[in-house]
């Protein structure tokens, strides 16, 4: 109940779009920049959420690096904020840009990872604005994701789609389709 009370107005609007019951509070370890381990939590879509468990589990066995991983709430749900803090991240309640279609992290079903060193390229602009230095993906840096990476197998193994095939790539962007 405090998860649902400190994402209400923030990752989960007023109206309650989706139902708290399609979602799953996960508490996952990792290994930070730092190479110690820490605890971080996320909401998924239940229908992926035992998934995603055994995502971080693999990528904790195999000491993928990831920065921080907690609710976008500790932002007010200010996607930009997040990034820029190289937040891992989950749900929060969104349309796809310019439409009225729910986006898959509006229904727990996209996960970003380290979304500083992975940032969403459009053009000569990248989101987070501040990531510029990381749109050259030859200079490979902590906590990036390329191709065939453990983070990369961990997610596609399972039949998850990256962002970084995309036209305008979002590298830190893994997302699922279930319908």
């Amino acid at each position: 109940e405090s998860i649902k009370e400190r994402m209400l107005g923030f990752s989960m609007p007023s109206n309650k779009p989706i139902s708290f019951d399609e979602l799953r509070y996960i508490k996952v370890s990792y290994y930070g920049f730092d190479n110690n381990i820490h605890t971080g939590d996320m909401i998924v879509n239940k229908e992926v959420a035992a998934e995603v468990v055994d995502i971080f589990k693999e990528l904790y066995t195999k000491k993928y690096p990831i920065e921080k991983i907690k609710l976008i709430d500790d932002y007010e749900a200010n996607d930009e904020l997040s990034m820029k803090d190289n937040n891992s991240s989950s749900f929060c309640y969104r349309t796809i840009a310019n439409t009225s279609v729910v986006s898959n992290h509006g229904l727990g079903l996209a996960i970003d990872i380290n979304p500083f060193q992975n940032p969403h390229v459009i053009e000569n602009n990248t989101s987070p604005k501040e990531s510029f230095a990381y749109a050259d993906r030859t200079n490979l840096k902590l906590g990036m994701i390329r191709e065939g990476d453990d983070c990369y197998n961990a997610f596609i193994s399972r039949g998850w789609s990256w962002g970084g095939h995309w036209k305008n790539p979002d590298y830190q962007h893994f997302e699922k389709n279930i319908r």
